[in-house]
């Protein structure tokens, strides 16, 4: 009979929606288990071969763990609000919510193909306004809470203006940017808007004036893991900084507590050394250089490297930091300079890249506190310090882009002060090492007051807004520019219907012709009735992409639950994700944004854990030949790789094109490609002999470099299931694989194999007769080694114990059932439609899903003794331990010679012995 695996596939798909197993009540009372895959997006391009080596590995282990009588959940939804999405309602005017439902429809039907065993039931959808009525309703309460550094913990804001009604902020302990100090009389004669610019320094979701990586081109706003080499990393546009109003959220408040978190997980130690280097706690001190004009102001330098202090020779401002605010500047530039620096300003502010080493001199000076020397004081961007964004201390002789600045600006360059960690030309500090100078040094700061001992984070607030429509509204109306949040019982606020999704330099909401809020009446109305009395308007900025997916997995534990986002008895029971299955490219952003937000709710009681995810493995990339352009933005125009040599391809962008528009000898067919991204249109493409030549490259198989390999052509050729053990097949899960279709047919030879061993002379087989103790010891063995494969995660290595099994028993011709029950137990975890037919034809009425894992009794079958029940006459006398490979003859004579049969045959000779090998001795006399 031959392996129909189109017909079989299709069956036993058609039966697993039918019967929906997955879809039913759990036993509480039994252990569970939670495994996870990291949020997908479902992109137009649909599910590639890159995606489901993650999802076959969690529905292999989620198989496991079920047949071990675990309650299992492995849900699925998609993180379905998002930028490219967007992208594609702007070419087409096609609304972004109609392109996501058909998105969804195509990506669901592509993982059921697959036969993974997806919770479905549970599914969830960012988009869905079920889901993300409590994203706002999360939002919300992140607006009204304010972090207590004492007591470690968010707080609602009440308590915190009934402090400031009896106190003012003195007694505040608090994460907080504000700057003043005040007493409960100045605070009560603040008036609204006065109290709400300081509330905002202390709210965990605020308001605040941000530098941000501005893209014109995506009209909206980057965050740092969105950017590469001062370009966007989706399209490859020219991104520069921006001071906007911005939301944000008060992510550094947790800083310390997500790094102390990390000590309570298991996390591969690459995993948790890329969270603490994001978080990045370092121990240094703050050291205070005096401005030469005017003593009351300080700049505050954070450093950990104190001894390094004699070899500054200037220091600059950011761009980003608050010293340049309108009121500051004045204090802080020269009269002489005061406009040429607010054009430099300005300048910088609308130019569209920050390649070249730019600055400009204040035209003022800091004191050092040490030499009393006068160190010139600059404005720039170009040089970066995470742990300093008001002002940076800069020493050119040790830090790169601080020399490329000095030797553009003709500051001076002190001498190395220290090698070999040794000190020299360092004043007091010669001859010290770097340990001791830094002890003495920080002793002498300390005791002169020119600083103070502290620690600094890396980690920033997180900006919580894009300017785009495709996202969560954000659930903030503005009366006079206060910002007061909808009613929590009014939510979910929905995104109304606009003409046109391009962003013009603001969010496509500021178009909308109905986007205002009626206080009385609690709905939006139309924008043009907006009178900031009871109608206000509406916030047009949209929330980030990682807003819903930084706590979908909770939904997932009561994804229908009307009346809050999770019950208490269902949290308390499926409580953290017990494995969590994705990417490395998750390890810092969405592993960070995900861990707040989960002890931000658990501040609350809202969840009972600190740490959402126990175990996280991050599988390796499947590498694609991507398919490389050269472009001259300048003259607008696509190079043939074949007319460029190396130098002026690096001076060159390079940008991804699908690989299905190559055709033989890597030539691109320009016909095509045209339809890709509108902007090809606008560019001429240079060609060599008629022909446009790329570069192929091995990279990361993704959506966005253009080089995935749908896996739809792979079921059709192949099956699911040959899919399912090819990619496993390819190697050990964390590793990166390139993809390589060629090696894919020893996989498909193997389960044709395995079902053509079944079928003799295309007739279903199998052998009822009781298996050698050699053929179960074999198979014991195997059940051993895989088992304990599955059990780390080895996932790949059980492919080819199998493989091995598979001619063995070919070898021996053992066609025993209970041999081969157990296997197709095991072969289910991997190819689960093959497994299902043969389970079926095997006699059983019962899925094989709900099979138990087979080790329940091997070691008792396996035992070399078997303990023989001697009866006499059907009566049971005695019992008496015998060698399972005993021949029948040496039994009898055995038993006959034994005291007990004897004594029981009193001199009588037995008539007849019956001897059921492995089972009973019955003697009639």
């Amino acid at each position: 009979m031959d392996y129909n695996f189109k017909k079989l596939e299709k069956k036993w798909q058609k039966y697993w929606r039918y019967k929906n197993f997955l879809n039913k009540k759990f036993f509480y009372k039994k252990k569970k288990y939670y495994i996870l895959n990291m949020f997908p997006y479902p992109s137009g391009e649909g599910l590639h071969v890159g995606h489901s080596i993650g999802y076959i590995a969690s529905d292999i282990y989620a198989r496991y763990k079920k047949s071990k009588g675990y309650n299992v959940i492995n849900p699925i939804g998609f993180d379905s609000f998002g930028l490219p999405t967007e992208q594609y309602s702007i070419q087409t005017g096609i609304s972004p919510n109609i392109t996501t439902r058909i998105n969804l429809k195509r990506y669901k039907l592509q993982l059921l193909k697959l036969g993974i065993f997806f919770n479905w039931e549970r599914k969830i959808n960012t988009s869905d306004s079920s889901y993300f009525k409590w994203t706002q309703w999360m939002f919300i309460k992140m607006f009204n809470s304010w972090y207590d550094n004492t007591l470690k913990k968010a707080r609602s804001i009440k308590i915190l203006i009934y402090e400031f009604n009896r106190n003012g902020n003195f007694n505040i302990n608090a994460c907080s940017t504000c700057k003043i100090n005040f007493n409960a009389y100045t605070w009560k004669k603040f008036n609204s808007f006065e109290k709400e610019n300081i509330l905002q320094n202390y709210r965990i979701a605020f308001l605040s004036n941000r530098s941000v990586n501005w893209c014109p081109e995506l009209g909206t706003v980057l965050a740092n893991d969105e950017i590469k080499n001062n370009l966007s990393k989706r399209g490859g546009y020219p991104v520069y900084k921006k001071k906007m109003l911005q939301w944000s959220i008060r992510i550094s408040a947790y800083s310390e507590r997500l790094l102390n978190g990390l000590k309570k997980v298991n996390f591969t130690e690459n995993l948790k050394k890329s969270q603490i280097y994001w978080i990045g706690k370092k121990y240094g001190i703050n050291i205070f250089f005096t401005l030469k004009n005017n003593n009351n102001i300080k700049l505050k330098i954070f450093t950990y490297k104190p001894y390094s202090i004699f070899g500054v020779t200037f220091l600059i401002i950011p761009l980003e930091s608050y010293f340049l605010k309108k009121k500051n500047i004045k204090n802080i530039v020269d009269k002489q300079n005061l406009n040429k620096v607010k054009k430099y300003i300005l300048d910088f502010t609308f130019k569209k890249k920050d390649v070249k080493i730019s600055g400009i001199f204040t035209g003022n000076y800091v004191i050092h506190p040490f030499t009393k020397n006068e160190i010139p004081l600059y404005i720039s961007s170009f040089i970066k310090d995470d742990y300093n964004l008001n002002s940076i201390m800069c020493v050119p002789a040790h830090e790169i882009n601080s020399y490329k600045f000095a030797k553009k600006f003709g500051i001076k360059i002190l001498e190395v002060f220290y090698k070999k960690k040794i000190c020299i030309n360092s004043s007091f500090l010669n001859g010290l090492n770097i340990k001791n100078a830094f002890n003495y040094i920080t002793k002498i700061i300390v005791n002169n007051y020119f600083g103070k001992i502290s620690f600094n984070f890396k980690l920033k607030d997180a900006i919580f807004a894009r300017q785009r429509y495709w996202g969560e509204p954000i659930p903030i109306c503005f009366k006079k520019k206060i910002p007061k949040t909808i009613k929590v019982n009014k939510l979910p606020l929905l995104l109304p219907n606009i003409e046109t999704y391009l962003p013009n330099g603001n969010s496509p909401l500021t178009r909308a012709k109905f986007w205002a809020w009626n206080k009385k009446i609690n709905k939006i109305v139309y924008t043009y009735l907006i009178n900031n009395k009871n109608i206000l308007s509406l916030e047009t900025n949209t929330m980030p992409s990682w807003a819903g997916s930084s706590w979908y997995y909770i939904r997932y534990m009561d994804p229908n639950n009307q009346y809050f986002f999770v019950k208490k008895k269902k949290e308390k029971y499926w409580k953290n994700v017990d494995l969590y299955v994705g990417g490395i490219e998750h390890a810092t952003g969405h592993l960070i944004y995900a861990r707040f937000w989960h002890k931000f709710l658990k501040d609350y009681g809202f969840v009972s854990s600190e740490e959402p995810f126990k175990k996280i493995i991050n599988q390796g990339m499947i590498l694609g030949n991507s398919a490389i352009i050269y472009c001259n933005n300048n003259k607008k125009e696509y190079i043939s790789s074949s007319l460029l040599d190396l130098k002026e391809k690096k001076k060159l962008q390079k940008i991804n094109i699908d690989i299905k528009f190559i055709q033989n000898n890597n030539e691109v067919d320009l016909k095509k490609i045209n339809n890709l991204r509108y902007e090809f249109n606008n560019y001429k493409f240079i060609l060599d002999n008629g022909k446009f030549i790329c570069d192929r490259k091995i990279e990361k198989m993704s959506k966005s470099k253009y080089n995935v390999v749908n896996p739809d052509f792979i079921y059709d050729k192949y099956g699911a299931d040959t899919l399912r053990m090819y990619e496993i097949f390819l190697g050990p899960l964390e590793k990166s694989k390139i993809w390589d279709i060629k090696s894919i047919n020893g996989i498909f030879h193997f389960l044709k194999k395995f079902w053509n061993f079944f079928h003799i002379k295309g007739k279903f087989y199998v052998d009822e007769n009781s298996p050698s103790i050699e053929e179960l010891k074999f198979l014991k063995k195997t059940i051993k080694k895989i088992k304990s494969n599955i059990e780390s995660f080895s996932f790949n290595t059980p492919i080819s114990e199998f493989m091995i099994l598979l001619n063995k028993l070919i070898k021996i011709k053992c066609y025993k059932r209970q041999i081969l029950e157990p296997i197709t137990i095991l072969l289910s975890f991997y190819a689960p439609h093959l497994s299902e037919e043969i389970w079926y034809k095997l006699g059983k009425k019962k899925s094989i899903f709900f099979a138990k894992f087979p080790d329940f009794d091997l070691n008792s079958i396996l035992e070399d003794e078997f303990n023989y029940p001697v009866t006499f006459n059907g009566k049971l006398r005695f019992k008496i331990k015998l060698n399972k490979c005993e021949n029948i003859n040496n039994i009898e004579n055995i038993l006959l010679n034994n005291k007990n049969t004897i004594y029981y045959l009193n001199n009588n000779k037995p008539k007849k012995i019956f001897i059921l090998r492995n089972k009973i001795i019955n003697i009639v006399i």
